[in-house]
């Protein structure tokens, strides 16, 4: 079998590859490249990731190759962010990435001569009555099928998760135990092109700073300012600059440049027992025959599934309810939906707005 393998520098697609030899393959070794290094203001210095994906390389006698693919990315994700940010909504950069990049152009510049594409993710995929799904790790923590819920049928059949099957402390000793350059590397954090860059600097740089009132929503009254809705999103709780918190983010006005705010942990104000989702993207297949159907769903990369129903409005909107409370139901995220018992991915689309 020919496969390409994606490697990032990071010890989780080293250890990807070593699995792969391990089991007897010889995958081609690629690293996107998606950082604007050419733009002072934003460079995303890949140097030390081309060091240590080159390394791993020389390990195991596989050849490397570079795919540029900076212009690509911020044609599509980062223009994609900023058209979200600007609008008010909560955009998910990750998940645009794996669907139109990693998988995306990345196919169309080196993959589609390759039978199979392993990478480093968190996740799986089952074969089952000759369709492919994409399907949740073991590790419920470092689960990235959120990530994932964008691509459609024909990548997900041609992929390959190596640690689908492990816990993260397991990839760690094997990195260890096999004496990988990055064995010993953090986990890196945060948005996928901005390396080191603060989101604020990142955004600022775009939108600029637009003075407005923090308002408190039960009273109406100014308790603060904000230097911009973009630089907020719903459920936010850190980085407010309020006094006698915790105060979190409810609802933005965009028009009037208004950040409204809620006191306290259990303020109901954060909470909602409903959303509509909007353009529904089934990754492999509908499974639904039932007018409403018991599922677990994700709103935000968290290492825990909430469970509900859901069903389609007259309107074509894909709506998800819950018994238990959700937090921070914010609009332009993705709702991700799973089978009732968190293993199968079936999909996603955007939230469109929370359900009084």
């Amino acid at each position: 079998m020919n496969i390409a393998a994606l490697i990032s520098g990071g010890v989780d697609s080293a250890v990807a590859v070593h699995l792969l030899c391990e089991q007897g393959y010889k995958p081609d070794l690629f690293y996107i490249k998606i950082g604007m290094d050419t733009d002072d203001g934003l460079t995303c210095t890949a140097e030390e990731d081309i060091e240590l994906a080159s390394a791993t390389a020389r390990k195991y006698g596989l050849s490397f190759h570079i795919v540029d693919l900076q212009q690509a990315y911020w044609d599509n994700v980062v223009a994609y962010t900023v058209d979200r940010v600007r609008r008010g909504l909560t955009p998910n950069p990750d998940v645009m990435c794996n669907k139109l990049i990693k998988f995306g152009c990345f196919d169309r510049e080196a993959g589609q001569g390759y039978d199979k594409i392993a990478t480093g993710h968190y996740a799986s995929t089952l074969d089952i009555d000759g369709y492919t799904w994409l399907a949740t790790a073991k590790d419920p923590v470092k689960d990235q099928t959120d990530f994932l819920a964008q691509i459609d049928y024909l990548q997900v059949s041609r992929l390959i998760f190596p640690l689908g099957g492990f816990l993260k402390e397991e990839v760690r000793d094997m990195a260890l135990k096999a004496s990988l350059p990055s064995a010993r590397r953090k986990d890196s954090q945060g948005i996928c092109f901005l390396g080191k860059i603060n989101y604020n600097d990142f955004i600022r740089r775009f939108l600029g700073e637009r003075p407005g009132p923090v308002v408190e929503l039960e009273t109406g009254k100014v308790i603060g300012q904000h230097r911009g809705y973009w630089f907020h999103t719903i459920g936010q709780r850190k980085g407010l600059g309020l006094g006698g918190g915790p105060w979190f983010v409810v609802d933005k006005n965009v028009e009037d440049n208004i950040i409204y705010v809620s006191h306290g942990y259990d303020t109901e104000k954060q909470f909602g027992h409903s959303f509509c989702v909007k353009d529904f993207h089934f990754i492999t297949l509908n499974p639904w025959k039932e007018q409403e159907t018991e599922i677990c769903f994700k709103i935000r990369h968290t290492d825990t599934f909430q469970t509900g129903k859901v069903c389609f409005a007259e309107d074509g909107t894909l709506q998800v309810s819950s018994e238990e409370p959700i937090q921070g139901i914010a609009p332009g995220q993705f709702g991700v939906i799973y089978d009732k018992d968190a293993r199968l991915c079936i999909g996603s689309g955007e939230i469109r707005a929370k359900i009084y």
